[in-house]
């Protein structure tokens, strides 16, 4: 049913956790099967230095999450705005059609991140 690269990244995920005080944090949730994702940034120099995540939900959520933070780290911003779903897809090797949305939550979560870090850049 899952690849082993997404059992690694669900049972081993990297970059789990939070950011104090980050540039940008995006939280997006599917009230539809439970899953919530929120992504903190941390950019200098319109690169994205650091990135944490939180996920509450199932084993593809968080693989997907940690996947797709591990692919917009040390990545300008223009670069991880790129990043889309299939992407994420693509780099864990395959997700089930019913999993699917999982990635899409990742690709929201990137860009609801950027967008706050963006808003708050305006702001100042």
């Amino acid at each position: 049913m899952y690849t082993d690269k997404v059992m690694e990244y669900f049972q081993n995920p990297k970059n789990v956790g939070e950011i104090k005080a980050a540039d940008g944090v995006g939280e997006v949730g599917s009230p539809a099967c439970g899953d919530i994702m929120r992504m903190y940034l941390e950019i200098e120099d319109n690169i994205i230095k650091d990135v944490k995540f939180k996920t509450f939900g199932c084993g593809a959520a968080v693989a997907t999450s940690s996947m797709a933070t591990e692919m917009i780290k040390g990545k300008t911003i223009e670069e991880a705005e790129k990043i889309t779903n299939k992407m994420v897809v693509s780099e864990l090797g395959g997700l089930p059609q019913e999993k699917i949305h999982c990635s899409v939550l990742a690709e929201q979560a990137i860009r609801a991140a950027i967008k706050d870090y963006k808003s708050k850049q305006e702001n100042n």
